[in-house]
């Protein structure tokens, strides 16, 4: 098949000889570092909703807010086209893409741990700004904060759960930082709907919960034991080897210790571990994770809706209580989606979640085109039951999104790279999608008031290329050990021409 040639973890190396047991010690320190996640998800959840509060709008925005008023009655795709509003939104992804590749430093000389706990201070100190803001300027600069312990938070947490899970549940356990991202949504959307009744500061409150998440994960942080991957990488054997010993539940990880300390020394001899990532051997890894999964998660057009999903049903016609609370139930089909894939990712695999989930989300969006294309337009609000229609429609989308490219973005990329480039790789995943993330975020807006119900072809249509990419390019890593995976592009019908070009020798593929 396209994406075949890949190997069964078993005949990897010394896979077959790796041993553990769940442990409570490996569950406390994967549910702490995974709460980097609600970071994330809060922010992407309280974004939109506070853009669509109306003492929000007076205060820092009052041509959005008289051109929503003169609007109340009707509806209109450019309600909310304002590109200093959507900058709000962008520019913590701009900052975050600069940022994260000072957390590969830290990441890769400090440890994991390091990261997670620089980006939780900053995460902090942007939300207080935020909350306390009284010019446009102090909103934009809390929002810069707030990017960078977004920027240190992905560069880190995905890292920290591929590395402390076994192969066989890496998947589930990478994504409860998907999991953590969507309660974070959730409890954001939720916050929202309470706070946007509380005149005229609700907001403020909205922004000012932020320090929660931040908080707790800051105070977990101080107690987090380092991967026993980085601990290697450091030099700290001991250390590593005990720490190892207790994630697995047992003393018998000589194999797995070994394979560590090969890579670390395969590590050890890069002295650009960036400029590595450009090689030829290493070209799967950048094409793949770094440059096309993160590009094409944020393509998918899922986040737009996410930050905006209030502004968007507003702009339908729905009421402001009724946009909040419709942003609400694709919040909750979110954690959905995420149960649904930590659930059955390690036992169907990537590919096919990536596959199956791709077609259902080209059809949702074809339908919204179709919808808004025959029920929608300026002045002509949509009927009650094509509203639920709609609503039901984009839950869908959000539960195919949730289980695929959410969670499965920052998963596949973080099992990629080979320890050698590890951070480095994972510095340019997050950049490259806080990029796309930021970029989709400043045009949406006005995509949506030029291209109407046509931004919603687009996306379909992205997916479709996507969906080829993944069929074509990526081989099944599931259940693969993290050091072994690159066995698999030597195996590849496609990458192992460019991986014998590059180191002379050729793997015949396993039957």
């Amino acid at each position: 098949m396209a994406g075949g040639g890949f190997t069964d973890a078993g005949d990897l190396k010394r896979a077959h000889l790796y041993e553990y047991r769940i442990t409570s010690y490996f569950l406390i320190a994967c549910m702490v570092a995974a709460m980097g996640g609600s970071l994330f998800g809060y922010d992407l959840g309280v974004s939109g909703g506070v853009t669509s509060m109306d003492d929000f709008l007076k205060e820092f925005f009052p041509k959005v807010y008289r051109r929503k008023q003169a609007h109340l009655t009707e509806t209109d795709y450019c309600k909310y086209d304002n590109q200093v509003l959507t900058l709000f939104t962008s520019s913590l992804y701009f900052a975050g893409l600069v940022s994260t590749f000072g957390a590969s430093y830290v990441t890769r000389s400090r440890g994991r741990r390091a990261s997670i706990m620089v980006g939780s201070v900053s995460f902090f100190i942007g939300a207080i700004l935020n909350a306390c803001a009284v010019h446009i300027s102090m909103l934009l600069l809390g929002r810069i904060f707030l990017g960078m312990g977004i920027g240190f938070g992905n560069q880190a947490v995905p890292l920290y759960l591929s590395e402390m899970a076994p192969a066989k549940i890496r998947g589930a356990v990478n994504q409860l930082f998907q999991l953590t991202t969507c309660l974070g949504i959730l409890v954001a959307n939720l916050i929202n709907y309470g706070t946007e009744k509380i005149h005229p500061w609700g907001w403020r409150l909205s922004l000012g919960l932020a320090t929660v998440p931040a908080t707790f994960m800051f105070v977990g942080g101080l107690f987090l034991p380092e991967t026993p991957n980085s601990l290697v990488e450091q030099g700290k054997l001991d250390e590593a080897r005990k720490v190892l010993e207790k994630v697995r539940g047992t003393a018998n990880v000589d194999a797995e210790f070994s394979d560590l300390i090969d890579a670390s020394n395969a590590a050890r001899a890069i002295k650009n571990p960036f400029r590595n990532l450009f090689k030829k051997k290493n070209r799967p890894q950048l094409v793949i994770g770094a440059l096309g999964i993160p590009a094409f998660q944020q393509l998918t057009g899922m986040n737009s809706i996410l930050f905006y999903a209030p502004v968007i049903f507003q702009s339908l016609g729905f009421g402001s209580g009724a946009a909040l609370y419709s942003s609400v139930i694709t919040g909750i089909a979110l954690c959905i989606a995420a149960l649904i894939s930590m659930a059955f990712v390690d036992k169907f695999g990537r590919r096919a979640f990536f596959l199956e989930a791709g077609t259902e989300m080209i059809i949702y969006m074809v339908i919204v085109a179709i919808t808004l294309a025959l029920e929608f337009g300026e002045g002509k609000p949509l009927p009650k039951g094509i509203g639920i229609f709609l609503v039901i429609v984009i839950c869908l989308f959000v539960l195919a999104y949730g289980r695929s490219w959410g969670p499965l973005g920052w998963l596949v990329p973080s099992e990629l790279f080979p320890l050698e480039m590890r951070s480095a790789g994972q510095s340019v995943v997050v950049c490259n999608n806080l990029l796309f993330t930021a970029l989709i975020a400043q045009a949406f807006l006005a995509a949506l008031c030029h291209l109407k119900f046509g931004i919603f072809l687009v996306f379909g249509g992205l997916v479709v290329i996507m969906s080829a990419f993944i069929y074509f390019f990526l081989p099944e890593t599931k259940q693969v050990p993290i050091e072994e995976i690159y066995l698999l592009f030597e195996n590849h019908w496609f990458w192992k021409r460019i991986v014998k070009e590059d180191n002379g020798k050729f793997v015949e593929p396993v039957k």
